[in-house]
């Protein structure tokens, strides 16, 4: 009983660890450190617009890649998100729109090749 004990803790520390090691892994959106870039697609750090106060603010930034399509890139959004406490809206067009409290957060595709997205925190109105 007690090695079992032993081994739990051991596993738990381990799987802590390793849980810890693999969130540092991934780069955030600079401007929005709060919504992971995800392993493939980089940022125009020279697009970014950022203005606003404690109630309200205004954030765009664009993503490029030449690895990963649109779709995938959204799946990952639809899946991580929703651990940030993001709820998937739907799609308009080229635009997939996400809310947390009174925000709204939009990934708009503006080009295909190369492919460029526009992201957009704002408050909702």
């Amino acid at each position: 009983m007690k090695n079992f004990r032993i081994l739990s803790l051991s596993l738990l520390l381990f799987l802590g660890l390793a849980s810890v090691c693999l969130a540092t892994e991934h780069a955030f959106i600079e401007g929005l450190e709060d919504i992971p870039l995800m392993r493939g697609v980089h940022q125009q750090t020279q697009k970014n617009v950022s203005f606003g106060n404690e109630e309200s603010r205004f954030i765009e930034v664009y993503l490029t890649s030449s690895k990963v399509g649109f779709k995938k890139i959204i799946a990952f959004y639809k899946e991580s998100l929703p651990q940030l406490g993001w709820t998937y809206q739907g799609t308009i067009d080229e635009s997939v729109i996400f809310y947390r409290d009174s925000e709204s957060l939009t990934f708009h595709r503006e080009s295909i090749k190369p492919l460029q997205i526009r992201v957009t925190v704002k408050n909702r109105i």
